[in-house]
């Protein structure tokens, strides 16, 4: 593609909004505000967990309080965040709180980006402006892609660059993109467009209006990619995120940042941000003080274990070394326990990607 940097991770662009490079520094924090929502956007991935539901997460932590979104922020040493939902802006006031928040805690430089699906009016973009919004990304249904010279998205667009925020379009790579694109050259704006992806909650609805999968190995609708790489050829500030560059840069490293502060002293973090470490996990609380009596026996330091109720968790290699003798002095003192190495999301409640019994 001429005029377009591409890398290997599958990314394309030849312009990049200062929230887009936060994100391939992984160094942007996901404030999704509600699971509300206007529309019903057939390619809609949001899941049945959130979509519909009033709730606020931080990355993948509920938001109960403000401590719980700074804290997050914090462990992930954020740089900004990319406030979206469902549809932020149902929620303005909650917005404005936040990005107060945020500013004030963090300073001016932390960079907030904002996703939204209507044309809000003037009035609502000045208090965006003035509470610090850095940048809004609209996303105008597809219906009017092609009409969207006449339609409110033009007027708010040109509103919000007139108070100082950096404006775009953002939407998936479908038929009719390249009308977005040109609209968004003549406007002088960025469009940011997203490699369409099947998810358990738009499957039927993608499957029903004839998209299917690219492979086997992958979520991307066949045909998207191509689309995007047409239409950004229409385009003077254009970014396309790929499938695979949305799992080996955003995610990637918004995981290894936050590893990298929450790893304890015997954690492994590995190369794709989770974290690695062994379990000795009891069948009660008699046989977790067993086994921790016998890690002392064994001379294991106390900085290389940490002891939770029913469980001890403890450095990998250092339970692997010892798996023998401690299997032999578990049953000598007729206590029960798995011994396992784990790898995980480094989040609370951390998904579990790998479990392997020792």
């Amino acid at each position: 593609m001429e005029k377009f940097t591409e890398d290997e991770t599958g990314s394309f662009y030849n312009y990049l909004s200062k929230g887009c490079k936060l994100c391939q520094q992984g160094a942007k924090l996901v404030l999704f505000v509600t699971g509300l929502c206007p529309k019903s956007c057939f390619y809609c991935p949001l899941s049945d967990e959130r979509g519909g539901k009033d709730q606020v997460f931080a990355n993948e932590r509920p938001v109960k309080n403000d401590a719980d979104l700074l804290e997050e922020a914090k462990l992930m040493d954020a740089l900004g965040t990319g406030i979206t939902g469902g549809e932020p802006l149902l929620k303005l006031e909650r917005v404005l709180h936040y990005i107060w928040l945020l500013k004030s805690v963090f300073g001016s430089k932390h960079h907030i980006h904002l996703y939204t699906c209507l044309a809000p009016e003037k009035e609502i973009l000045e208090k965006l402006a003035e509470a610090g919004l850095d940048e809004i990304r609209f996303h105008p249904p597809q219906a009017i892609w092609g009409d969207l010279k006449q339609s409110p998205y033009a007027a708010a667009l040109k509103t919000a660059r007139e108070l100082g925020i950096e404006s775009g379009i953002e939407i998936p790579a479908l038929k009719g993109a390249e009308k977005v694109a040109a609209f968004a050259k003549e406007a002088g704006i960025f469009l940011n467009l997203n490699e369409l992806e099947f998810s358990d909650n738009n499957s039927k609805a993608l499957l029903e209006r004839g998209y299917f999968l690219e492979s086997d190995t992958s979520n991307a609708a066949a045909g998207s990619l191509e689309l995007a790489k047409v239409a950004l050829c229409n385009c003077d500030k254009g970014h396309l995120c790929s499938s695979t560059y949305k799992d080996a840069v955003q995610l990637r490293k918004r995981l290894q940042r936050i590893a990298k502060n929450t790893a304890r002293e015997f954690d492994e973090v590995t190369e794709d941000g989770t974290l690695m470490y062994g379990v000795i996990e009891g069948e009660g609380p008699m046989d977790r003080e067993i086994a921790e009596k016998i890690l002392h026996e064994l001379e294991v330091p106390g900085e290389l274990f940490e002891t939770k109720e029913d469980s001890i968790e403890i450095a990998w290699w250092v339970l692997e070394e010892l798996k023998e003798e401690m299997k032999e002095k578990l049953q000598a003192c007729k206590a029960r326990a798995r011994l396992s190495v784990i790898e995980r999301y480094p989040l609370e409640d951390g998904m579990v990607v790998e479990l392997v019994p020792l």
